[in-house]
């Protein structure tokens, strides 16, 4: 037993584990990636793997979309079977995907040890999948991999042991910055798009209960038209095929947004640099965009990234146009010179030294 098991299933995953598969290839250490096939195929997202510069993953489950507990039972059973065949002697997971629950689940059930990269980050609204799967991961793991001080609050809170939990920075901040370097070095987006550094406004809307309903929806794209308007800069919009036809389906017109397919992640770290404003409701757009001092409008009334808010680099506006719009005028008259509350970039190389030390004492102790 030797190895560590990374489990992810979506590209968000891929992102924030993306800086500890480096410093594991960097130390020349055993690991190796399981990836579920969560959002789509392995042959999909291998070229996201090409592109960031990733090795491939070992395994490749393909479960493929679902009902919430018919996608987490495939992938729980599909799990349990390569980690008894691998023996690793710690499993990671990230975030609060189905795959993480999955994951979680099936290395517990082995008396794996497992290491949940952020940890603590909660939204306090249980309606959402994620707040549940993220706190399960949460009780099941051996190490809780906390972004912030805040995030370690929230678990000895619920009762976990403080000695549990490892207050390390957020992998978002590695990751960032080293996926910025090589999408800097290979293509241009901005010329692309025909847009200049600093003269357009950026949008993420993707969220079930966003655009799935027709009067949510409908007030995010007024109030977007209203500061299109009032700002008179384009208001960029990669834009889901699936929310395209949500909005076909309700009978809703974009007007003034500069709706575009959905970009690639390198194309969208550059198009995030360089935008006076985002408007997003993805809890990873938050953070990035904290990172890069880029003012952002959250669409939503609650979120897990508090710490963006508190350093006064993001609001919460909901969807209604009127709060979209006094929201974007707020955050765009402050100034950019909040904190990054998310630490120095070195959170990958953290997490593999707590694992490393603590396979070292469990290999000492055994021999003992």
């Amino acid at each position: 037993m030797s190895s560590v098991a990374i489990i992810l299933g979506t590209r968000p995953e891929i992102i924030k584990m993306s800086p500890i598969i480096r410093e594991y290839e960097r130390r020349g250490e055993d690991y190796f990636i399981l990836h579920t096939g969560q959002h789509y195929s392995y042959s999909m997202d291998k070229i996201f793997f090409e592109q960031l510069h990733l090795p491939e993953a070992r395994y490749n489950l393909n479960v493929g979309s679902g009902l919430q507990g018919e996608q987490t039972g495939k992938m729980l059973g599909q799990i349990e079977r390569v980690l008894i065949d691998e023996e690793p002697h710690a499993v990671l997971v990230q975030g609060d995907t189905n795959t993480v629950l999955a994951g979680a689940l099936a290395a517990v059930k082995l008396h794996i040890p497992v290491g949940h990269v952020e940890a603590g980050l909660r939204s306090n609204d249980r309606r959402m999948p994620e707040e549940i799967n993220r706190i399960m991961a949460d009780h099941a793991s051996d190490y809780l991999f906390a972004p912030t001080e805040e995030s370690r609050q929230n678990l000895v809170h619920e009762g976990i042991p403080d000695g549990k939990i490892f207050v390390c920075g957020n992998t978002v901040v590695d990751a960032l910055f080293q996926n910025l370097s090589i999408s800097e070095e290979t293509i241009d987006p901005l010329s692309e798009l025909g847009v200049r550094r600093g003269d357009y406004f950026l949008v993420t809307a993707h969220r079930q209960e966003n655009v799935d309903d027709a009067r949510g929806l409908g007030n995010i794209l007024k109030g977007l038209e209203r500061i299109a308007t009032e700002y008179a800069v384009p208001v960029i919009y990669p834009m889901h095929p699936r929310t395209r036809k949500m909005m076909e389906q309700f009978g809703l017109q974009a007007g003034a947004i500069r709706c575009i397919d959905p970009i690639d992640y390198l194309s969208f770290l550059q198009l995030e640099k360089h935008a006076a404003l985002i408007l997003t409701d993805s809890g990873g757009v938050q953070e990035e965009a904290c990172i890069l001092r880029v003012p952002c409008a959250t669409l939503r009334e609650n979120t897990e990234r508090p710490e963006t808010v508190s350093a006064g680099a993001n609001i919460l506006v909901g969807t209604g146009p009127e709060a979209i719009v006094e929201g974007a005028r707020t955050m765009m008259e402050r100034e950019r010179t909040w904190e990054n509350p998310y630490g120095d970039g070195t959170a990958g190389k953290q997490i593999v030294e707590v694992l490393d030390a603590e396979d070292k004492f469990a290999a000492e102790s055994g021999q003992s």
